[in-house]
Parts: structure tokens; sequence; C-alpha cells
């Protein structure tokens, strides 16, 4: 997987892909090029067999203060119609490439981390935050409705309708301990703990089988528009494959031998 990108910091390293927006001194805002970067890169991932898991990390203790106010916001109010849905259209492509990149996205959440970058966080698959991170999805706040990037998809199937409603309709930041007590959150742990967290996580999903990791990311977000029915058939199908897999065979033996299982992903 390439790491040769201009507009974030990327690293790769035994299957695991740490990914970081670089502007630490402006609160690490998206730009025009950082959002299509992120789109492509993601997009590009999901023919990747080499990387089994993503990190999205903070740099200089926040996570993502969104959109820049003068690259994006400023630019925005000067164009047409034609133009913003472009933009538009484009941001949540980024959001459907980590959908479909077909690798567990882990969030690591300190400090500040609002508007599109509330929405990488949501996008993710599993989210660690700092008891200092603040994640607001202030859409409404710059006049703007909260039905940004999917957020009035996906925000309410993590925390529930009503705790999705306050939040956009009043753009206020949730709080580390509400984020975990509501769920957003899969842990909370101390700021300089936080990446070892996300890269232990991130590791114990790399050592597992890929093939069946990345069946299981695309089965969470088909099934959002699937009835029980077809839910049960689709997962049906998508085991009966699985279970063609080496993988599935390499747990079998390891298990009868009482050894631990080494996948390779096949």
């Amino acid at each position: 997987m390439r790491t040769d990108v201009k507009h974030f910091l990327c690293s790769v390293e035994s299957g695991i892909a740490t990914v970081q927006l670089n502007r630490p001194e402006r609160k690490n805002p998206l730009t025009f090029d950082s959002y299509a970067e992120l789109r492509d890169w993601f997009r590009d991932l999901s023919y990747d067999v080499e990387v089994k898991a993503v990190v999205f990390a903070p740099n200089g203790g926040n996570f993502s203060s969104g959109g820049d106010v003068h690259d994006i916001i400023g630019p925005l109010t000067k164009m047409n119609m034609k133009e913003l849905l472009a933009f538009t259209r484009m941001t949540g492509d980024l959001v459907k490439a980590m959908v479909n990149c077909g690798k567990p996205i882990i969030a690591a959440v300190d400090g500040i981390c609002a508007g599109a970058g509330a929405i990488i966080s949501m996008a993710s698959d599993l989210r660690i935050a700092t008891p200092d991170a603040k994640t607001a999805f202030l859409f409404n706040r710059v006049g703007l409705a909260g039905c940004d990037m999917g957020a009035c998809a996906i925000l309410p199937r993590i925390i529930g309708q009503g705790r999705a409603a306050e939040l956009l309709y009043l753009g206020r930041a949730m709080t580390a301990e509400e984020g975990h007590a509501w769920g957003y959150f899969n842990r909370v742990v101390e700021a300089e703990a936080l990446m070892a967290e996300a890269q232990a996580l991130a590791r114990r999903i790399a050592d597992g089988p890929g093939f069946a990791n990345m069946m299981t990311k695309t089965m969470l977000a088909q099934e959002w528009c699937m009835s029980i029915e077809q839910a049960i058939e689709a997962e049906a199908q998508a085991q009966a494959i699985c279970m063609q897999g080496q993988d599935f065979h390499r747990a079998y033996h390891a298990f009868v031998a009482k050894e631990r299982p080494v996948f390779e992903g096949d």
C-alpha cells in the first residue's frame, strides 16, 4: 500500500497502516486536497492484500477540527450549486471509501474531533478515546444541516436516534465519558496509552483471519438495508465462502493439535 502521500501522514508496518492528518498547529483541519487524497487512499486500500487494519491517529493532541475555515469554508461561500454538490459528493465518497475498504479501521481520538473529523471517527469500525476527547458534529453551528457525510444514517445506529438527534440539532460536543456510556467509544484510556492501545487492538485484528474480517466488515455495512430474512441468507452465503478458505482449515488443525492458529488471510 502506497505511503508516498502528500496531504497526510501514512506509514505501514507489519500489516497495520497508521494515518494522521498533519496540521497539528491548527488542530489538523481537512483541506480539499486532503479530503481527495484520503478518499483515493482508502479506495486503493480495498485492493491491498498486505494491510490488515488501519489506525487513524491524532497528531499534536488533537484528532481533527474538521474542514478548514479559510481553505474550505470561505471558498464554499463563493461556489455555485454545481460546484457545491461536487464538493459534498466528494466528502461523502471518503466515508464510502472507508466503509468499503475491507479493512477494520480504529479511530484513536484525542482532543478536538469536530465536523468532518467527527465523521471520520464515526465512519471507523472501532473508536478509542482519551478523557480529553471532544467529539462534535457541529454542522448546525455553521448554519448547515446535521445530515452531512452520512451522519443521519450512521450515527443513530451507533448511539441511538435520540442521542444522535441531540448532537446533530445542537452541534454540542460529546464528552469522552458520554461517548463511552453511549457506545460510541469502545474504551477510554489515558492520553499516554492511546496509541499503544490502538496499535494493540489493530495487532489483534491484523493477526486474525483477514479475509473473514473483510467479510465481517462488508456484512456490517450491507445488512443495514436488509430484512432479517435477507440478512440471514446473506450471512449463510458469506460464511459458506469463508468455510472454503484456508484460515478455517488452519484453525481446525491448530485446535486439534492444541496449538494457536496462525492465520494468513486466505
